[in-house]
């Protein structure tokens, strides 16, 4: 059946956005109007003719509206094939009018849960009517339209009025998909909190669900499809963040902002975290975050061209004439000032994002990840060292100025692609090695980036020198430590662990390096 006319619709959302505007559609197509509690009296309201479903039905709602639509005449209404005879017969048999047309919004389970209410008031806001309401008339959406959100009354109302009160087949099994996914991501989202619940961090079945937010021109390359998907719980971010201008996101925007985003709050003092293909390639704290980005900029302005910019603090005017200046692709920021707005603006292309806070870096979450037939799920590492963590196994200790500058490069190194080598010296990097194959590769990296660095900014020598080095796992050999001595570092933090510590602690002795182990490693992949 391609056409299909609405003659009765039941309509019962919590979210009145546009409600009384599909009313007037109704009212116009002579559609007569089921309807329950609130909804019904709002559209009474407006004026217009609603019968109540315990009316239509029969039957009072009882059990603290528990029970109110899981009726015959309601499911037979919506399941009913109009082209089967017998079961025109059993409608006609049993006194059932046909439902042509299903509006309906699911109790707000997941903003119940997300406020934090207790678990009597959460099993309260799961819905049962609604959901078995929306599967029998998506079910049968040959004959049967079936909404779930207010942005799709738009197009319902363009094709009623179009066809006569009638709607194509072409829309209901659109409208039917939808209407699947949406109780999908509702079981979904009460499967996860039951789970939570019940104290099982790892269900027998994961139930994932998404909102899609955009279709993306492309995925990593051209020749790739993408799509970005917000879900799970809420989290400063890029699923969160406002976009105050620029051109639209592409996949590599959204995968770099949001590990820039969150290696930046990794520190409460103002920071701010230039990435380039997924990596920092400078981090640095400052007394305002002008100071902050120059000095991360500072670290690798080569890497950093057409790169994110990440601060942990609001965007101000001083800081937005200095990221000005470079060709950046991002800058996201808890919020932005208008001045500084006004300055971005000049680059039309340049996006700027405002997140309205900035993430808890010790927050858990999930960590989800693709394999051919299946997913990978981890915990976040939302591992944090402190200085009470930290073991001295060489024959000096850190100083205090050192210790300072361990923890700020053993944090950004959790950011940084495995295997990671960070170097660092009064808060800011000077050197970053990342992603290779070797520990020992990934040190001289680092130290060959210190040393063009300063070369670069006409400094005499290498800015590694008197420099502390980070390692996000052990050192397997002495090689990448030796490496690092040599680049000119004073101290060590790694995490330990190598059948080999013992040499790599004697090479540490044997050039008057202080070294400290974490016990913690950040492999990063």
């Amino acid at each position: 059946m391609d056409k299909a006319r609405i003659t009765r619709a039941l309509v019962s959302v919590s979210d009145k956005t546009g409600l009384l505007e599909l009313a007037a559609c109704l009212a116009r197509h002579g559609v007569e109007i089921l309807s329950t509690g609130g909804t019904a009296r709002a559209l009474r309201e407006a004026g217009h003719r609603v019968v109540e479903v315990g009316e239509h039905t029969g039957f009072p709602e009882i059990m603290d509206g528990r029970v109110k639509t899981l009726h015959p005449r309601i499911h037979g209404g919506l399941l009913a094939r109009r082209d089967d005879a017998a079961h025109v017969a059993a409608m006609q048999a049993h006194g059932i009018a046909p439902i042509d047309l299903l509006v309906v919004n699911l109790y707000p389970f997941e903003a119940t849960i997300a406020r934090g209410a207790d678990f009597a008031t959460a099993i309260e806001n799961i819905d049962i009517g609604g959901p078995a309401m929306i599967r029998a008339a998506a079910k049968n959406h040959d004959s049967v339209a079936v909404v779930v959100e207010a942005a799709d009354y738009a197009a319902l109302v363009a094709e009623m009025d179009a066809h006569g009160g009638a709607t194509t087949a072409a829309l209901r099994r659109r409208l039917a998909a939808a209407a699947y996914a949406r109780t999908g991501a509702y079981d979904a989202a009460i499967s996860r909190w039951f789970a939570a619940q019940n104290g099982d961090a790892w269900p027998a079945r994961l139930v994932l669900a998404g909102e899609r937010r955009e279709v993306l021109r492309y995925g990593e390359n051209p020749h790739q499809a993408a799509a970005f998907y917000a879900g799970g719980p809420a989290r400063p971010g890029v699923a969160t963040a406002r976009q105050l201008q620029g051109k639209e996101l592409s996949y590599n925007n959204y995968n770099d902002t949001d590990a820039a985003f969150e290696a930046v709050a990794e520190f409460a003092d103002p920071a701010c975290v230039v990435v380039k293909h997924a990596n920092p390639c400078g981090v640095a704290r400052g007394a305002t975050p002008r100071e902050a980005y120059l000095r991360a900029l500072d670290c690798d302005p080569v890497s950093a061209f057409g790169g994110i910019v990440a601060l942990n603090r609001p965007l101000d005017a001083e800081t937005a004439g200095e990221i000005a200046k470079l060709f950046v692709e991002v800058i996201v920021a808890p919020e932005a000032t208008a001045e500084a707005q006004a300055i971005i603006a000049a680059k039309k292309n340049l996006r700027l994002l405002v997140t309205g806070g900035v993430p808890d870096p010790a927050a858990g979450g999930l960590s989800v990840r693709t394999l051919a037939g299946g997913y990978l799920v981890q915990d976040r590492d939302a591992g944090r060292v402190a200085r009470a963590d930290l073991r001295v196994v060489t024959k000096r200790a850190p100083d205090a100025r050192e210790l300072d500058d361990l923890l700020f490069a053993f944090a950004v190194a959790k950011h940084v692609k495995s295997n990671a080598i960070v170097y660092a010296r009064d808060g800011a990097t000077v050197g970053i090695g990342a992603g290779q194959m070797s520990r020992i590769d990934s040190s001289r990296i680092a130290a060959w980036k210190a040393a063009e660095g300063a070369k670069a900014a006409g400094e005499a020598r290498s800015r590694a020198i008197g420099s502390v080095v980070a390692s996000d796992a052990f050192f397997p050999f002495a090689d990448g430590l030796v490496a690092a001595a040599e680049a000119g570092v004073t101290a060590v933090i790694q995490p330990g662990g190598s059948i080999r510590d013992a040499e790599v602690v004697a090479a540490a002795d044997a050039r008057g390096l202080a070294m400290v182990f974490t016990g913690m490693r950040h492999f990063r992949h």
